[in-house]
């Protein structure tokens, strides 16, 4: 027997495999032999005619076409061994050649990619050097404050930010038209929930007051019989309620209740630690993700589209578990999506072919890089994932395959090995001028 193995493109290849001489010979005559026992003559028992008789009933055709099928896994096995290549996708065989002499067997299937890095030591490395303006830090202190404000009714007027309590309904030439109307409606006034002028309008009314709204509805408005139209809204105003932030003061402090927080003081510096770790962490993924990009531009991959697939596969099924802790499965997900399950892995190709891209480079680097976790890394590795999901560890091993455990730490340790070797960069984002504002439209 003789194998050849011959690459082609995307890392799918052909092995031939040629089976000659004597293990042809006793392939075909255990075939022979083979559909023999199950074939009926008159005058015989089944199987038991003479030799000359079944060699005149099976054709040498049939023979040897019963013989590749009892054979070609083992002659499989057997030319991948002599050829030195492993399959990564199900093999399609072929006959190219049969005769009593030999068969010649074609075996397509893909195998995993050579992975040609370039130089992945010394790359640039840049991340952003944060820090914390005065305008986040503001923002995180007015949030924490409306988590703490109090709700208050006015008696006065309604101001931009209040909440009114309404009832309405909407006319067109007179007439109600459909969705038009509510009741005990809550309305955020500056929320730009309603149509142009409907809110603004409302600002200054008190409770109790009914109101007319003369409106105009924008000219690309969803519905097609309200696009443009002149419509009147009446308005019965229930309540008017504002919200009322606290001091911030050291009694403020104490009630957001941050372990350590006492004072303001305490407070202020926490909300900068807090948002300066936020953007560190933000600035740090975002740096990783640019600087794997960088790698993967440094290496030459011909990506076998099984390895895609399969991840295409992967990230449908975790989409399907997402959906799924909704109460919806990933069927009624498509449903309401107009999609079918082929589209969703399409809208996946380009993120999976990253994916299997990047997972190969980390690889590469990791075997050059003799990169091997320990058994105590991967030990780790499960408890970790164990208190993550609040799991039984024996639970997490019973479910994971090991190896592919301690392939995933190698692929992460592989990153922060070039991370080290690599040049890190600090740099300043420059920060966009503000637009002066737009001059207003008249309301005429």
């Amino acid at each position: 027997m003789a194998a050849n193995w011959t690459l082609k493109e995307k890392s799918t290849g052909e092995l031939i495999v040629t089976v000659d001489g004597d293990t042809w010979k006793e392939a075909c005559e255990k075939a022979f032999r083979k559909l023999a026992a199950n074939v009926t003559i008159n005058g015989f028992r089944k199987g038991q005619a003479p030799k000359k008789i079944l060699d005149q009933r099976i054709p040498a055709s049939e023979r040897q076409v019963q013989a590749v099928q009892d054979n070609m896994n083992a002659w499989l096995i057997s030319g991948m061994q002599e050829a030195g290549v492993e399959p990564i996708s199900r093999p399609d065989v072929d006959i190219r050649n049969i005769d009593s002499d030999h068969v010649e067997l074609a075996y397509t299937f893909a195998v995993m990619p050579e992975v040609k890095l370039g130089e992945y030591k010394g790359l640039e490395y840049r991340i952003e050097d944060v820090e914390v303006s005065d305008s986040e830090f503001d923002s995180e202190l007015n949030r924490m404050r409306e988590q703490y404000s109090d709700i208050e009714t006015v008696d006065g007027a309604a101001e931009d930010g209040d909440t009114v309590t309404i009832d309405y309904e909407g006319f067109k030439d007179g007439v109600p038209f459909e969705g038009g109307k509510a009741e005990n409606y809550k309305l955020t006034l500056g929320s730009h929930a309603f149509i142009p002028g409907f809110e603004e309008q409302l600002v200054g009314a008190k409770a109790g007051e009914d109101k007319e709204l003369n409106l105009k509805f924008p000219e690309d408005y969803h519905a097609e019989d309200l696009k443009g139209a002149d419509v009147v809204f009446k308005v019965h105003v229930h309540d008017v309620t504002r919200k009322v932030l606290p001091e911030v003061d050291d009694d403020f402090a104490k009630d957001v209740n941050i372990p350590g927080v006492e004072t303001v003081d305490d407070l202020k510096a926490k909300i900068r630690e807090r948002l300066a770790e936020s953007k560190k962490q933000f600035a740090e993924n975002t740096a990783d993700a640019e600087f794997l990009e960088t790698l993967g531009k440094t290496a030459e991959i011909d990506i076998p589209d099984v390895l895609v697939q399969e991840e295409q596969q992967n990230m449908v099924n975790q989409m399907a578990a997402q959906i799924q802790q909704y109460g919806m499965d990933i069927q009624q997900y498509l449903k309401m999506m107009g999609k079918k399950i082929e589209d969703l892995a399409k809208d996946y190709e380009e993120d999976a072919k990253k994916t299997v891209r990047n997972r190969l480079i980390l690889d590469k680097i990791a075997e050059l890089e003799n990169i091997v976790p320990t058994d105590e890394e991967v030990e780790t590795e499960f408890q970790n994932i164990a208190d993550m999901y609040q799991m039984e560890l024996e639970a997490v091993k019973s479910q994971l395959d090991k190896d592919i455990v301690k392939s995933d730490i190698a692929k992460r340790q592989a990153f922060d090995k070039v991370k080290e070797l690599a040049n890190r960069v600090l740099f300043k984002r420059e920060e966009k001028a503000e637009e002066p504002e737009a001059p207003a439209e008249s309301a005429e």
